[in-house]
């Protein structure tokens, strides 16, 4: 009951309206109606009693010194001033603390959807094999060594190896790869993963709470847990501003023998612009991020970015534009460029294989025509075969055509290794008379990268390559970068492992974009997706998302983040002396109760434009 009359007040409306009244309360006596004054109640009440019952709260459940906070003392300057018949002096110190906490509140508050995303992708049912039979069981009843059946397009239950079939699977969700990975007989498989080709059958072999997918929620529960918002500047001052000020209060009453000195103390004494320093400025900070198309959630985010000095980096769509194009296209023997092209494209025309695909997509983009083929097959992970105007084409990886009979002569064999070693994959050509070349195909870089770096060097931050990725191709997309410290071929965990890492070196923020980083985003001090790219459960696990593919915005997130603290820090030292300076005065007895709270109310205002100015500040 208390708790719901609480919430009711404390929201914007009945703040707002109790601010009215305040106001009211002043002017209204200043116009010939003493009673006016009286008003001043309806505000005090208002914002007063939220006051009260956090204080009372963190007196009664918080431990230790954390029980001594800014509302206890506001209170008690509050309840002070009401004593002594100062009612506009009462309202106007509740009412500002309100103002504050209602600003705080606003860049603090955090969307929870991306746990759900990630549990909704565990598949409810599996298909398995008992006693010859093919039946469908829930996912809680697939145990250890079942025999599980996969077909194309679905998505596999639990962890596993391979007994028999080929396939090739989409493994993003757990390592960011942006190529399906071919698997056959012997090879593991992962809950989550998708099965994109052949039909498999593989052998359960971790089940339940101990998939990889259900680790993976895990995770990021326990990330997530350790992400406790840091104890507000004000309340952590409090513990000492509280004493303080009633030594400081007594003190003044004790030598003057006035109590309106002594209680003015306590009114100025108040860190409403201590309060208000810290929200306002990461308001104005978040509100131009805004404009520039990145989303900060929290203030504690936009605090942290300011004293990172590590950012890591994922590969697959965040460095790269997580989309395959034909990038080499190298004929061995009479063909000329066009003319494979042509070939492959048209053999690769009813290939559901993403590789096979940009290839037909690259031929298109050319405007080259398709040649009608028949007798086409494919062979699941491996590669097709397709007769184009009498003649036989084979297309594949290196064994598939090793294993068709050709022979791969050195020429050949240097140019899958060059092209290994740039982190692209090969897809070889071969008729009747021998290979007839090679299409290589690569994640695109994207070209703001290498400058995206240089410039966050420049700040004094370091550059690092986390990526589930093989080792050659995030070696060679780093290079063209400019990261020189490089992890490559990580599972999700494996990412948590190397962000705990470096967090003993330094202060460690995380660029990802898909399902697999989320753990690494919850557990690096600062998170930060790809909103546009990036996956809702990366987007969700981050604390903060750039809504555009742009990753020249980051060198922008930490500029502009370096100047909140800056900003937060002067604003800090400005209220502490304009605090000093009222409560000398008080003690002096230039001010009353009443001067008093105009003076500091002008002492927070001051404090909350000097920070309204980050949102027009330029980034150069």
């Amino acid at each position: 009951m208390f708790k719901k009359i609480n919430d009711f007040l404390a929201g914007w409306p009945m703040t707002l309206v109790g601010g009215i009244f305040l106001a009211a309360s002043f002017i209204l006596p200043r116009i010939g109606v003493p009673a006016g004054e009286n008003l001043a109640w309806v505000c005090v009440i208002i914002c007063g009693i939220p006051l009260l019952y956090l204080a009372i709260w963190r007196l009664i459940f918080n431990k230790g010194i954390s029980r001594i906070s800014s509302a206890l003392l506001i209170s008690m300057a509050m309840i002070a001033a009401v004593l002594i018949g100062d009612l506009f002096a009462a309202g106007e110190v509740a009412f500002i603390m309100e103002i504050g906490a209602l600003l705080e509140d606003m860049t603090t508050e955090r969307a929870k959807k991306g746990l759900k995303n990630l549990i909704a992708l565990a598949p409810a049912a599996g298909r398995v094999i008992r006693n010859g039979e093919e039946i469908n069981v829930p996912v809680e009843e697939i145990v250890k060594d079942d025999i599980v059946r996969i077909l194309p397009g679905e998505t596999i239950p639990v962890d596993g190896v391979i007994i028999s079939g080929e396939t090739s699977i989409d493994q993003s969700v757990m390592t960011g790869e942006s190529l399906p990975v071919d698997k056959s007989e012997g090879d593991s498989v992962f809950s989550g993963t998708i099965n994109r080709f052949g039909t498999i059958d593989f052998k359960a072999s971790k089940v339940g709470e101990d998939s990889s997918l259900q680790k993976l929620i895990r995770m990021v529960e326990n990330a997530e847990k350790k992400q406790a918002p840091t104890q507000r500047i004000a309340d952590k001052w409090a513990s000492w501003l509280v004493p303080v000020a009633l030594l400081i209060a007594v003190f003044a009453y004790l030598i003057t023998g006035n109590i309106v000195r002594g209680v003015t103390v306590m009114v100025v004494f108040c860190p409403c612009a201590l309060v208000l320093a810290t929200p306002t400025a990461i308001m104005a900070a978040i509100g131009q991020a805004t404009k520039h198309g990145v989303i900060i959630k929290s203030g504690e985010a936009l605090e942290k970015m300011g004293n990172v000095d590590i950012i890591a980096f994922d590969k697959t769509g965040t460095l790269t534009f997580r989309k395959l194009e034909v990038t080499d296209v190298i004929p061995n023997g009479t063909l000329t460029v066009k003319e494979l092209l042509t070939i492959a494209a048209s053999a690769e025309s009813r290939s559901e294989h993403p590789l096979g695909k940009a290839i037909t997509e690259k031929a298109i983009a050319e405007g080259l025509g398709l040649i009608d083929i028949s007798d086409f097959k494919m062979y699941a992970g491996r590669g097709i075969t397709a007769v184009i105007n009498g003649v036989s084409y084979t297309l594949g990886n290196e064994n598939f055509i090793l294993n068709a009979g050709f022979m791969i002569d050195k020429k050949t064999a240097a140019a899958l290794n060059r092209l290994r070693s740039e982190g692209k994959a090969s897809v070889i050509a071969a008729d009747p008379d021998g290979v007839t070349g090679i299409i290589a195909l690569s994640d695109i870089l994207r070209p703001e990268a290498a400058d995206m770096v240089n410039r966050l060097s420049s700040m004094g931050t370091r550059s690092v390559l986390l990526t589930g990725d093989n080792k050659k191709a995030a070696e060679y997309f780093a290079s063209k970068a400019g990261i020189t410290e490089v992890y490559a071929d990580l599972l999700p965990e494996q990412k948590v492992e190397n962000i705990a890492l470096l967090a003993k070196r330094g202060k460690v923020c995380m660029i990802g974009d898909g399902v697999n980083d989320a753990p690494a985003l919850k557990t690096a001090d600062v998170g930060v997706a790809m909103g546009v790219m990036g996956s809702d459960i990366a987007v969700e696990a981050a604390d903060v998302a750039l809504m555009t593919d742009d990753i020249s915005r980051l060198p922008y997130l930490k500029w502009l983040s370096d100047l909140t603290v800056k900003t937060i820090k002067r604003a800090i030292t400005i209220s502490m002396c304009i605090n000093f300076a009222a409560v000398t005065m008080s003690v002096l007895g230039i001010l009353n109760p009443t001067t008093g709270a105009l003076v500091h109310n002008a002492g927070s205002c001051f404090v909350v434009l000097l920070a309204a100015l980050l949102y027009d500040r330029k980034y150069i």
